[in-house]
């Protein structure tokens, strides 16, 4: 057998879980050669030992499994996914915590969870806090989150008519597509194997472009990389704060802006995904309602603020108004993607006009979300998609209750049955807001922080903490178990609810 055939064979036989758990042991030693280089030995060994301990006992542990098969195929993958969002941080917070030195496992583990969800919730607000290295983890482990939910989408989320596909498929959610082929249901793995090889390095590629990109405008190495594995990621780690520690002004922020439309929708990167009808992405709906968010949002706000500015003679000043403009669109696509970077005219958009933005539109734009196998959070915009033509329809039959709909095939579907599986996932997502808050509540919170924070966790929008409200919520200052719920929303809001209902289905642990 040649070697590449024995390798595939290896990882095919390996458990998704672990294979994670085998590469975010080997990640671990590029912060720990960073840390070498910078002499920071304590910081070096911390990771480096933590990586070789991951690798023996990831090693140990699939000798111990060789030559079992898994007989819960992609349902058995789902649950893999969600013990790498809960459980793997556990592992990955050892050499965080190990280094940082000046606060707790728990800290630690809430931080690692933040990141490998991409949400990029900032626990730590000083950056200089952490060490350059421990920065580069963050951003990584939040990198890595991506990826694994990037290639999740498309190979075990798709099949399963979940993460948002349930609104165009003919199967049930949680339930193989009837009518897939037959070896794409028998053979998951090798459908994950054949995926992560297309889209890695597609992955791995625009991390690279961004990234030289950023340094050839005159941003640092490590923010450009940082800022780089963010925006791919939308998790808006960033080792300076955000783009008000940028070094690259207007032209850094203008690269970044236009690698956020890879959230908008999944034919960015991929047709693999698409519905018959939307495989070109000017006719993709996703992308037509972010475009349209994008433009007419600030458009709105620019008026606003126009409008505003006769009360303070600050009409004439052109270019306070064109930097109100540019900031308004940076920070919308930002949080739409649920990214959550700031622009650094953001601030003049207020100036200029003499208000505050408030944080309610940023609240909404976060929870309406990206598109639908993107590393975006929030709701989705297919979803959105699905109840707008739905809605449409019925105002139409109240103007005229005889007419007959002469849409196509596919918004037809989409209408009808897609429109009720979306208002049922909306649902769900409402109740999942209520309970978290409500529990946030109980444990001291204001209701005000504690529906910014289920708002932020749900969404995967870590630094809407600190933008929704006129004061920032402190969260190393929180008790215990309210972080220990945020990192159950956090987990719930990446792999959504109707996933985590499709684990409990008789049909993953019958055997």
């Amino acid at each position: 057998m040649p070697r590449t055939a024995q390798k595939i064979s290896l990882v095919r036989q390996l458990p998704l879980f672990l294979l994670i758990w085998g590469i975010a042991s080997l990640l671990m030693w590029v912060p720990a050669v960073m840390a070498l280089m910078q002499d920071d030995h304590d910081v070096s060994r911390s990771f480096f030992y933590s990586g070789i301990v991951g690798l023996t006992v990831v090693t140990m542990i699939s000798l111990a499994l060789q030559g079992r098969q898994s007989r819960r195929g992609t349902l058995g993958q789902l649950l893999a996914l969600m013990a790498t969002f809960a459980l793997l941080p556990l592992f990955l917070a050892v050499p965080f915590h190990d280094a940082l030195r000046t606060t707790s496992f728990l800290n630690a583990y809430f931080d690692m969870v933040s990141a490998i969800t991409t949400t990029g919730a900032n626990l730590f607000t000083e950056p200089g806090r952490l060490a350059p290295s421990l920065h580069l983890w963050r951003a990584l482990v939040a990198w890595m989150g991506g990826l694994v939910m990037w290639i999740s989408a498309a190979a075990i989320l798709a099949p399963l008519s979940l993460g948002g596909f349930e609104v165009t498929a003919r199967g049930q959610p949680g339930r193989a597509v009837p009518g897939a082929a037959q070896s794409e249901r028998a053979d998951p793995r090798g459908r994950l194997i054949r995926i992560s090889r297309t889209l890695a390095p597609v992955y791995l590629g625009l991390t690279a472009v961004v990234c030289v990109l950023l340094l050839i405008a005159g941003e640092a190495q490590l923010t450009a990389i940082c800022h780089a594995m963010s925006i791919l990621a939308t998790s808006g780690i960033s080792p300076v704060g955000g783009i008000a520690g940028s070094t690259s002004g207007i032209t850094g922020e203008a690269i970044l802006f236009l690698f956020m439309f890879f959230a908008l929708s999944r034919l960015t990167f991929s047709s693999d995904t698409a519905t018959s009808g939307h495989a070109r992405l000017d006719r993709d709906p996703e992308f037509r309602i972010g475009v349209a968010i994008v433009v007419g949002l600030p458009l709105l706000l620019f008026l606003r603020h126009w409008l505003a500015a006769f009360e303070f003679d600050a009409v004439a000043d052109l270019e306070f108004a064109l930097r109100s403009l540019w900031g308004s669109m940076f920070t919308v696509l930002s949080y739409l993607t649920t990214t959550g970077f700031v622009s650094a005219d953001w601030e003049e958009a207020r100036q200029w006009s003499g208000l505050g933005n408030p944080g309610l539109i940023l609240l909404g734009l976060a929870l309406i979300g990206g598109g639908v196998a993107t590393t975006a959070g929030g709701v989705k915009l297919l979803r959105v998609y699905a109840l707008y033509l739905n809605g449409y329809r019925e105002m139409e039959k109240l103007v005229h209750p005889s007419s007959v709909d002469s849409g196509d095939k596919g918004n037809r579907r989409i209408r009808r049955d897609g429109a009720f599986i979306a208002w049922i996932f909306f649902m769900l997502f409402a109740i999942s807001l209520a309970v978290v808050s409500a529990l946030l509540a109980a444990f001291g919170l204001s209701f005000d922080q504690a529906l910014v924070l289920s708002i932020a966790t749900l969404s995967t929008t870590g630094p809407l903490i600190e933008m929704s409200g006129e004061i920032s919520i402190r969260l190393v200052e929180l008790n215990g178990w309210a972080k220990l719920i945020m990192c159950l929303a956090m987990v719930v809001g990446r792999l959504e609810t109707l996933a985590i209902i499709a684990l409990i289905t008789p049909d993953l642990w019958r055997n």
